[in-house]
């Protein structure tokens, strides 16, 4: 374990937001920044009535507020006040103030507030790479694993005893498989990002082995997961797909009588891993993410974007030959990711239409479509995971600009995407938290983190198909709850923010002798059907930072491709950078009601933007169903989350009266950032925290840390790219850092 005092300090210097003095955990805030033009809002949970928000370079006043009314959370039971200084648009570094109560921490106010984090959680992907050394230094520590499970894969399952090749994609979680079904939405997620938002995304780059070549550090990363998931075609005249490969069972065997380390690093998970036989959900999920790729790639490299659309075709024609559900056989105990097909099927025949304009994939998706509305169904699921993944077929086919769709159709999934969309809106104006799948039980489920963040996919589709001002903010206030703005008073990313999570499930962060856990994941979060929290079923209070509590604490790839996508939807070009297509969303269109300037207008809303984000016009809306149950049981159910909330009138926003700007003296504060000067888009490390704050930090640490050795040890549950070219020296990353994903439903006990 790296341990100098020197270190320690100088970690959290980077990665802990500024205190002037220790701050109050009643004030909580994003504590990544806000930008200047969305919602700023503050969730005070004890008893005040007015605020102040101050600058942190010299305490002075920027906005003074009155605290909206107090009411009861429907997720926590606590009585919470909002602060809105959304009227706040000068750019700087800043903590909120309530009188009688205390300060948040420090947080910047600028177009760049989320870059940080979406570079940290490119960076987890990166450090997801198998079958390759992964080496990167972050914050000033390096994390780096060998090359590893360099034998995938063996074909015992699948055909004879043998071996063909099954490298490179990304462990799938905590644990070191590799599964199609779940790299299904976390490619789809990613890819629709770049589709919406890829003018900018193109201008970042994150040191990876690719930098400096001619695709972009995004495309690159996706690309390793997408030659992967080319291998798992049985072959190019087979279209069966293999389910997953991974181990017969999770890691080494770990013998608790004789205190064996389960937990290893890739390099030294020694046993034998197997492709696992077909099914029918994998085979649409690999039709659907290769029919995506084929059009997205072909910029870039034709080669490969028709070796992915040749794969496709394959696999989708067994589709259409083989219209029943197909269930796998699965010799292992390693997380199973079984479902049923319907809306693999529908999502798959939505995107090889998208891609080839065939007529008869579009009859395939609209016959599909129209059979999820039924009476206990909908188009369009608020709430959606790797088990039921039809809205991305939806998003499609509502936003393509393709001839031949069937108005009725079009018109009918708009609905019920709007009314999801709404349905969201209402719950975040009733959440004390802001967060947009609330007020409802079944909304705390394993990998919850993930689908918060998710929501942002439904809400910028819907965004751009009838603009609405709630739809970008409620979608702002998701990341705004995944950084600090939460029961917890803690970011939900490693490395990210306030308090990030210390002992993720994650088998690198815990093997590797380094105290800090690998940047740029997001945990699962709360989880109502959790067996690890000590007795407490409230989804919305139960999180534990525990390495063992793979239930809550977890990362997953499902989980941090959602949280890429709602920070990338907020992008703007990276610095000395000019888009090369649309960017994403417009800085500024906030309305704050009731502030009132004083001085100079340092919170003009002069300039700003529509509503709506770069996207097709004439897109519709869809919002497909949830799945109530699923065939592996419960675990898998409550992984995979519940349908749509119920839809019903927007509530009003808590909003804050009577807030006033305050002009600085000075004439404005600094940039919250400075660039690096680093090849790699990173920002500059934020001030260092006060004397009394680090040691309050490291004290944390260090319990942390002597926590994770006391604690037995659990065996957890689990679930491509061009050739390498030369590329100029990494550079060191100095930024926050982030935390993981969410996974799947059908884990195991033995986990």
């Amino acid at each position: 374990m790296r341990s100098s005092l020197f270190v320690l300090v100088s970690l959290f210097a980077v990665l802990v937001p500024t205190l002037v003095e220790a701050a109050d955990s009643d004030v909580k805030v994003s504590s990544i920044g806000y930008l200047p033009g969305r919602a700023k809002r503050a969730s005070v949970t004890a008893s005040g009535t007015s605020f102040t928000v101050k600058r942190a370079a010299d305490d002075s006043v920027a906005l003074t507020g009155t605290l909206g009314a107090a009411t009861k959370d429907p997720d926590t039971s606590q009585t919470i006040a909002v602060a809105d200084f959304t009227k706040l648009t000068e750019p700087g570094t800043f903590y909120v103030d309530v009188s009688g109560v205390g300060r948040s921490v420090s947080f910047p106010i600028g177009e760049d507030a989320y870059r940080d984090a979406f570079v940290a959680s490119m960076l987890g992907f990166y450090g997801w790479r198998c079958n390759t050394e992964v080496s990167f230094t972050f914050a000033g520590q390096t994390f780096s694993h060998k090359a590893c499970h360099m034998d995938d894969a063996h074909t015992d399952y699948i055909g004879s005893a043998g071996k063909r090749d099954g490298t490179k994609g990304w462990h799938d979680a905590g644990d070191y498989g590799k599964y199609t079904v779940n790299a299904g939405i976390t490619v789809g997620s990613l890819l629709a990002a770049w589709e919406e938002y890829g003018g900018v995304l193109a201008t970042y780059s994150w040191g990876i082995p690719e930098t400096g070549g001619p695709v972009p550090d995004f495309l690159d990363e996706v690309r390793w997961e997408l030659e992967w998931v080319l291998k798992m075609q049985y072959s190019a005249t087979d279209g069966h797909v293999s389910h997953k490969l991974t181990s017969l069972k999770f890691d080494a065997p770990s013998d608790a009588t004789n205190a064996i380390d389960a937990w290893v690093m890739p390099e030294n998970d020694n046993q034998t891993r197997y492709f696992v036989p077909s099914g029918s959900a994998a085979i649409g999920d690999f039709v659907a993410m290769l029919a995506k790729a084929a059009r997205i790639y072909k910029t870039y490299d034709q080669a490969f974007a028709d070796q992915c659309l040749a794969a496709a075709k394959v696999s989708y024609a067994y589709l259409q030959a083989n219209p029943a559900n197909q269930t796998f056989t699965d010799p292992t105990s390693t997380g199973g990711y079984g479902t049923t097909d319907s809306d693999d099927r529908l999502w798959a025949a939505a995107e090889m239409w998208e891609t080839t304009g065939d007529a008869a994939a579009l009859s395939d998706f609209e016959t599909r479509a129209a059979a999820f509305k039924t009476g206990t169904t909908s188009y369009v699921d608020s709430d959606f995971d790797w088990s039921n993944i039809k809205n991305l077929g939806m998003y499609i086919y509502l936003q393509s600009k393709k001839p031949g769709r069937n108005q009725t159709l079009v018109t009918a999934i708009q609905q019920s995407l709007l009314s999801a969309a709404d349905a969201l809106v209402t719950a975040h104006n009733n959440s004390g938290y802001g967060r947009a799948l609330s007020g409802k039980a079944g909304n705390y489920y394993w990998g919850s983190n993930g689908a918060v963040v998710r929501t942002c996919m439904l809400l910028q589709v819907a965004n751009r198909l009838s603009p609405k001002t709630d739809y970008l903010d409620t979608c702002v206030d998701q990341i705004t709850w995944t950084f600090g703005r939460n029961y917890y008073n803690r970011s939900q990313v490693t490395g990210v923010g306030i308090a990030p999570p210390m002992n993720p499930h994650h088998r690198p962060s815990k093997a590797d002798g380094i105290t800090a856990p690998w940047p740029g994941l997001l945990v699962g979060g709360g989880n109502n059907t959790s067996t690890q929290a000590a007795g407490n079923k409230n989804g919305a209070t139960n999180w534990i930072d525990d390495v063992n509590d793979y239930e809550l604490n977890e990362v997953a790839i499902n989980w941090n491709a959602p949280l890429v996508y709602a920070l990338a939807s907020f992008l703007g070009a990276s610095p000395g950078t000019t888009p090369t297509d649309d960017a994403a969303v417009p800085a500024t269109d906030a309305k704050p009601g009731d502030a009132t300037l004083v001085g100079p207008d340092l919170a003009s809303d002069k300039g700003a933007g529509p509503d709506t984000p770069t996207g097709n016009p004439d897109a519709a809306v869809a919002t497909p169903d949830a799945k109530s149950s699923d065939p592996d049981g419960p675990a898998k159910a409550d992984q995979a989350g519940p349908g749509t909330p119920d839809a019903g009138p927007d509530a009003p926003a808590t909003s804050t009266p009577d807030a006033t700007i305050t002009a600085d003296a000075a004439g404005g504060s600094a940039p919250s950032k400075a660039n690096s000067g680093c090849t790699c888009s990173f920002g500059a490390p934020r001030s260092t925290t006060s004397g009394p704050a680090v040691l309050l930090l490291l004290g944390a640490l260090a319990l942390s840390a002597a926590t994770r050795r006391r604690r037995p040890l659990r065996r957890r549950l689990p679930r491509p790219h061009p050739p390498l070219r030369p590329h100029p020296p990494r550079c060191a990353l100095t930024a926050p850092r982030w935390i993981p994903p969410y996974k799947r439903s059908d884990y195991k006990s033995a986990r």
